[in-house]
């Protein structure tokens, strides 16, 4: 029932629009190569607050669904590093943000991996972890968009499409792997997971700068 539009003058059709921003993938090797790094920072984000809801609604901490939505609170600390990576970006060090981002993603499950026990040890461990992986996850994104969007600027629509669907892909995954390893392994397996898909992640930054 959308009201039909006229094309803009000098414009490309919807069809045509989508066939050229998956064209961008095989011209612009920076937006591969970050759209690779997105999913595999997204992905284990996902495996993180999937996870979340199964361990702390589980024996060792047993809290409620309102407490589990507060904690959500404290992720929202990773949103303060968008700025500072943004401001290191802009100066020139914007692979260093996306290197430190990606080293302290994987370190962050080591915090995270104390955390299934439960008790007051184990949770500051969870909160500590919590709050790196997502300034982490902050850092690499801001840094891939600064470096993807800088590709082509006349294309920046296209290119956020393109670079947005790829990141939300790996999230996708990084759930549906996590109920799966949730159910086999449990938070020691989840943990693994998340570490190994950051691992990934640190590959692919070290194989761009290679």
């Amino acid at each position: 029932r959308l009201p039909v539009l006229p094309t803009p003058r000098g414009g490309r059709g919807y069809p045509a629009l989508i066939g050229s921003t998956l064209r961008m993938f095989a011209d612009e090797p920076v937006l591969r190569w970050r759209a690779a790094l997105g999913a595999l920072t997204f992905a284990p984000f996902s495996v993180l607050w999937t996870a979340l809801v199964f361990l702390l609604s589980g024996p060792s901490y047993g809290w409620s669904e309102a407490a589990i939505g507060l904690l959500g609170l404290v992720g929202a600390a990773g949103s303060l590093a968008a700025s500072t990576a943004g401001r290191l970006a802009d100066r020139g060090l914007v692979q260093h943000v996306s290197g430190i981002g990606a080293l302290l993603l994987l370190g962050s499950w080591g915090l995270l991996a104390l955390a299934g026990g439960g008790g007051p040890w184990a949770l500051a461990a969870l909160l500590a972890g919590v709050i790196i992986l997502d300034l982490a996850v902050q850092g690499v994104h801001i840094s891939n968009q600064n470096l993807v969007y800088a590709v082509r600027p006349e294309a920046r629509n296209r290119l956020n499409s393109a670079y947005m669907t790829s990141y939300f892909v790996g999230g996708a995954i990084g759930s549906a792997l996590t109920s799966a390893v949730w159910g086999a392994a449990g938070w020691g397996g989840v943990c693994a997971l998340g570490a190994a898909l950051s691992a990934a992640g640190a590959v692919v930054w070290s194989a761009e700068r290679l």
